[in-house]
């Protein structure tokens, strides 16, 4: 079973009740449910077969998951889309979380972001993930640093 997950593209452990990856199969969807995660947030859109499943909200609740998506266009994330997110994270904050997109890329940005302005960790711990899947392009660099700019300073975590 962890061997599976270790196959997942892009598959990182955040915390013991949050991983993150690229888009995971049917197969890895159950190997996710078997593992003993609860919640699936997908922040990949549906409208790409190379990238998406053709029903992965149904295949999440066959396996008794919860499933939230969250469609974050790639060359344009929101505020909205962001506010969304950690709404579903808190929301499932006492759950077994992982949150996966196409590649890991949307998803590390923003759990990092998560991470730092809710939970208040330490930027270089919050954003560890994205450092080691990606170096945020133009478009996703602007995006966090308005984010970072925009939310109130986080509380240090106790």
């Amino acid at each position: 079973m962890t061997e599976r997950l270790a196959e997942i593209y892009n598959y990182r452990v955040v915390e013991p009740d949050l991983a993150t990856s690229g888009q995971p199969d049917e197969e890895d969807l159950a190997a996710i449910a078997a593992a003993g995660f609860e919640v699936i947030v997908n922040l990949a859109l549906h409208d790409d077969p190379r990238y998406s499943l053709a029903d992965e909200a149904g295949t999440v609740r066959s396996l008794n998951m919860k499933y939230e998506h969250i469609p974050v266009i790639f060359t344009e994330p929101t505020h909205e889309d962001l506010n969304a997110f950690f709404a579903a994270m808190v929301l499932y904050r006492n759950k077994r979380r992982w949150v996966h997109c196409a590649a890991n890329k949307r998803v590390s940005t923003f759990v990092g972001l998560y991470l730092h302005l809710v939970e208040g960790h330490a930027m270089d711990l919050a954003f560890a993930t994205e450092r080691s899947v990606w170096q945020p392009n133009p478009v996703w660099a602007e995006f966090k640093a308005r984010m970072l700019a925009t939310y109130p300073p986080p509380r240090a975590r106790e």
